[in-house]
């Protein structure tokens, strides 16, 4: 009888989370199903102006996540293609919702295959009830005091609201 070791099933899903929505939260239960591991790479965007610092964002999003086993929340400031190859992951995963996300989410992986050979890019469609949400579109809302209950957790919004007074945007 011979004895197979099976590799562990490791996935990267990178993002900026600024801030976590409903959205990200259906790709990683969704992932989560599929990798016996996977880890939610927050990333500093340096194209865009975030509401959250990167820890912040991270403690958001183990906030959200504590409820999948599999999961874990890491920060990295390196290229995508260099931090997979440290944690050993074999699959990159990204949410799609329109044509245009895959768009641009074909040019990075293409990119990031060009980089590191050895990790593939997997497209989860979002969830359609989620297919126009964006952080950026919950920042706007939450900013001008909007309702964000259908956009993201109680934690989040807590969080959003506590960030939008100190900053006295409300």
């Amino acid at each position: 009888m011979s004895l197979q070791i099976r590799e562990e099933r490791v996935a990267i899903y990178p993002g900026s989370f600024d801030p976590v929505t409903l959205g990200h939260i259906d790709i990683i239960e969704r992932a989560a199903k599929q990798f016996d591991r996977l880890i939610v790479a927050v990333l500093n965007n340096l194209s865009k102006n975030p509401l959250f610092t990167v820890e912040e964002r991270a403690d958001l999003l183990r906030q959200v996540t504590a409820h999948l086993p599999n999961v874990e929340v890491d920060i990295f400031r390196d290229l995508l293609a260099n931090y997979i190859r440290q944690k050993e992951a074999q699959v990159i995963v990204r949410g799609i919702r329109t044509v245009s996300d895959f768009e641009y989410e074909l040019q990075i992986a293409t990119i990031n295959s060009k980089l590191n050979s050895d990790a593939e890019t997997i497209f989860m469609m979002t969830n359609p009830k989620y297919s126009y949400l964006s952080s950026s579109v919950v920042k706007e809302i939450g900013h001008f005091g909007g309702d964000l209950t259908e956009f993201v957790t109680p934690e989040v919004e807590r969080a959003m609201r506590l960030k939008f007074s100190v900053n006295g945007r409300e």
